[in-house]
């Protein structure tokens, strides 16, 4: 006759012992949150020195390395849209010691644009949270006589296909945002593609391109030198720091015409949910400051303080979203 006791003894035995283990992890993760970091983290930047993302990332980096008592390292590795720098991440040990600091296109756009994308945003990240968010500002070029937007638009109906812009490159949010905004104003634009925004911005000063449409912080610099003029801002509403120029919703435009963009930090999938938690709420820590956010919103950008939760759900509505914009616009990354 079987004897039901020692089943039940074994069967309360196991229970009793994964428990034990379940606190045991539990209690590893708490103390890996809690010691972490032990060493320098990188910061990986999929753009150029000099752009949006690198000056945000260098001052958010500042911060994090001051609050964490570990040097944080910023490494620019641009190219291809994004792909070499957030590849990079994807690939990296999973330890909290590779930190991406990445826009919207990267994240968003690339996975409709590129058949064999080396990650999966959605499989091979977990995220931080988005630091900041950045309108578009759209700036005539130093040889371009248009002097408002109503001017540009003009010229362009005249000369269909002969004036150009810039771009951060293709398939990035600035063609995506430019291509968007000549399809609802019925003109047609020549792209001519660049390697980060800080080149496609030198272009329009040179005179190389009739416009770009490049983020408000970087270009900041160049407008109030009179080097580019300001002729349109992504958004509803007009930006503080350029008061005088009309938003896209002025011209039968809305928010989606020119989508903003933003920048933020992931790191590889498979990192502890206790390490993400304590960067995410350093990086929330750094972002409420209030000189640091002043500095922010003297480049241009506004702080976001987002949660892991809030950039996942981010990317998730881009995909599909930018997808059938960039269908929609034809466009490819050549």
């Amino acid at each position: 006759m079987q004897d039901h006791r020692d089943t039940s003894i074994t069967r309360r035995g196991f229970i009793a012992a994964s428990a034990g283990l379940a606190l045991g992890a539990a209690g590893a993760a708490r103390g890996q949150g809690e010691t972490y970091p032990t060493r320098a983290i990188r910061v990986i930047v999929p753009f150029p020195a000099g752009a949006g993302a690198d000056s945000n990332a260098r001052l958010v980096a500042q911060q994090l390395a001051e609050k964490l008592g570990q040097p944080v390292v910023v490494d620019n590795r641009p190219g291809a849209n994004g792909l070499i720098g957030t590849e990079a991440v994807a690939k990296a040990a999973p330890d909290g010691y590779t930190l991406l600091f990445v826009d919207r296109g990267a994240l968003g756009i690339n996975p409709s644009l590129y058949k064999k994308l080396p990650y999966d945003p959605l499989k091979d990240f977990s995220y931080v949270g988005i630091a900041v968010w950045g309108p578009y500002v759209l700036v005539a070029g130093s040889k371009q006589p248009a002097k408002t937007m109503r001017e540009f638009v003009a010229a362009a109906h005249k000369q269909p296909g002969r004036l150009t812009y810039a771009s951060f490159g293709n398939g990035s949010m600035t063609q995506l945002g430019t291509e968007s905004l000549c399809s609802r104003l019925g003109i047609q634009l020549t792209h001519v593609p660049y390697k980060g925004g800080a080149p496609a911005l030198t272009a329009a000063m040179a005179g190389e391109v009739d416009m770009a449409l490049v983020t408000i912080g970087p270009a900041l610099g160049a407008i109030r030198e009179g080097r580019v003029r300001p002729l349109l801002v992504g958004g509803s509403h007009r930006f503080p720091l350029l008061p005088d120029v009309p938003a896209v919703s002025e011209i039968g435009g809305d928010e989606n015409t020119i989508p903003n963009t933003y920048f933020g930090f992931a790191l590889p999938a498979g990192t502890s949910a206790a390490i993400r938690d304590r960067l995410s709420g350093t990086i929330r820590q750094v972002l409420a400051d209030t000189a640091i956010r002043a500095k922010l919103a003297d480049n241009g950008f506004q702080p976001a303080q987002g949660t892991p939760e809030e950039m996942r759900s981010t990317v998730e509505h881009d995909i599909p979203a930018f997808g059938r914009l960039a269908r929609e616009l034809n466009i490819r990354p050549e």
